[in-house]
């Protein structure tokens, strides 16, 4: 597999599966607004995934459907981060906040690329996204004093780290620790290749799709 697709996948994967876990929100946020809002960051990511996987599918001769959808959970490049449930509120607004801090930084790199396919599409999903930064940076300064917050911060800087490249991974540090009024600790990056959490929202994401074998849908 190339250096092209796997960075696809790697980034398809995130918006995926970040995408389901908003969308779990659904119903039980704090606030009726919550609701509309991580529904709606929840579906432009699923649509931000979809729009990666369509490249990636192209360069291996699949469908971006047959990447989402029928890979085994082993066979996903997610970060360990997108794929924890979390059903405390800070701790949510603190994963939202670093995964699009970091976020914001692969996509610059991508809209620098000198593959115009690559560059034109992080573009589109630029537009889409600079809504979930303010979303996400209206609630961190909002929880900014507490405790839930700062507790949060701190459970998920690990896997906040994983979501970087070893080139990326020094400047993301230092905007997330410019912007805080507290410093995260050094902590060793959870990297990508472990999956903690996915293979049971793996077997909900995909229970239609494997439910009738061999089905176009």
């Amino acid at each position: 597999m190339s250096a092209r697709a796997q960075l696809l996948l790697e980034i398809a994967d995130d918006e995926l599966i970040l995408g389901w876990r908003n969308s779990e929100w659904t119903g039980i946020a704090p606030f009726l607004e919550e609701d509309v809002a991580f529904s709606s960051i929840a579906q432009n990511e699923i649509g931000h995934a979809r729009a990666l996987y369509t490249p990636a599918a192209d360069e291996l001769g699949t469908t971006p459907d047959e990447l989402a959808l029928d890979r085994s959970p082993e066979e996903y490049r997610c970060a360990p981060l997108v794929e924890l449930r979390r059903v405390e509120w800070g701790a949510t607004i603190a994963r939202h906040w670093l995964y699009e801090t970091a976020d914001e930084l692969r996509i610059a790199a991508l809209k620098e690329s000198d593959d115009p396919e690559l560059s034109g599409l992080a573009a589109k999903i630029d537009r889409e996204e600079v809504y979930h930064r303010l979303h996400a940076e209206m609630w961190l300064e909002r929880l900014l004093g507490s405790q839930q917050l700062r507790t949060g911060l701190e459970e998920m800087w690990p896997y906040a780290l994983g979501l970087c490249s070893d080139s990326q991974r020094e400047a993301y540090v230092e905007r997330v620790n410019e912007r805080l009024p507290f410093e995260l600790p050094e902590v060793e990056a959870v990297e990508r290749g472990s999956h903690p959490e996915l293979a049971e929202l793996w077997e909900e994401m995909t229970m239609v799709r494997r439910s009738v074998s061999g089905a176009t849908w």
